[in-house]
């Protein structure tokens, strides 16, 4: 019955229909004392798994996403920092998550340093979206470690420098051909031509292609058959739209701690039918 009630006070689920359920189901009366027990059981529990030990982690990708939290009286949006690994295993999971008031550098070093400091290692690529926040974080806790700029993320950034509408869609073609190149190499020769073409019609454009994109095809020296799931943060935005579908319930909520508490009990689920799922990669893949 304890967990029963956790599970409905984390799924947004008031203290006074949480009583209703309760009786209609099993003619049991619940009072506010024993819902708070309940979600505090519960929270020794996400503790736990937010802290356990890591070990070898082959890939790491992280982002974030922003909820509406009330904060001494005051409605702000909270990121929730979070971080896929995948092992050399092939199997992935979901390393932890966070609460913090933006993704400025001293909340994502933070998170990086428990990860670190749960036993993570072995990191051999991380991807991400480029947040100035992130990269600093990312260059002072994992130093020297190849970064992936999220592709996706990069094609949309582009847009931003494309000065007509009716250039778009070129562009965007334009840069999935450089995408789909077999080796840096021919990458990079993709890039050149791009940027030839867009010299004198959109030169900022062609100057902001020649300073990222490069950034975006790290992913070409990971085995061939790890790429496509890797060149984005895609897996994780999934993950954050099924965060978004529970937080529906809540809007905005009472505080940080329940947003972390949602996300937890969210993301702790989701990482354990991953781990008893076959392997997201081949690690022996080339």
């Amino acid at each position: 019955m304890t967990i029963a009630i956790a599970e409905m006070y984390v799924q947004g689920v008031s203290t006074r229909k949480v009583t209703k359920i309760v009786e209609e189901l099993c003619g049991l009366e619940v009072t506010s004392t024993q819902v708070s027990r309940a979600a505090a059981e519960l929270d020794e529990q996400l503790d736990a798994w937010r802290n356990r030990p890591l070990g070898e982690i082959t890939y790491l990708i992280l982002d974030a996403r922003y909820e509406k939290v009330r904060i001494d009286g005051t409605v702000v949006s909270c990121a929730l920092l979070t971080a896929i690994g995948v092992g050399p295993d092939g199997k992935r999971s979901i390393l932890g998550c966070s609460v913090a008031l933006s993704e400025a550098e001293v909340h994502w070093r933070q998170f990086l340093e428990s990860l670190r400091a749960r036993g993570m290692l072995g990191v051999s690529l991380v991807i991400s979206d480029d947040h100035s926040g992130l990269r600093a974080a990312r260059e002072a806790v994992l130093p020297g470690v190849p970064w992936q700029r999220c592709q996706f993320h990069v094609m949309q950034n582009a847009m931003a420098h494309v000065p007509k509408m009716a250039m778009k869609a070129e562009v965007a073609a334009d840069l999935r051909r450089v995408f789909d190149a077999d080796d840096a190499a021919e990458a990079q020769r993709r890039i050149q031509d791009v940027v030839a073409r867009y010299r004198k019609a959109a030169p900022q454009l062609a100057d902001w292609i020649e300073a990222n994109l490069p950034e975006a095809l790290t992913v070409l020296r990971v085995p061939a058959g790890h790429r496509r799931r890797l060149r984005t943060t895609n897996g994780l935005e999934r993950l954050n739209k099924e965060i978004k579908r529970r937080t529906r319930v809540a809007t905005i909520f009472p505080n940080e701690a329940s947003l972390l508490r949602l996300a937890s009990a969210v993301l702790s689920e989701i990482s354990d039918d991953w781990e008893t799922e076959r392997a997201y990669l081949t690690m022996e893949a080339r």
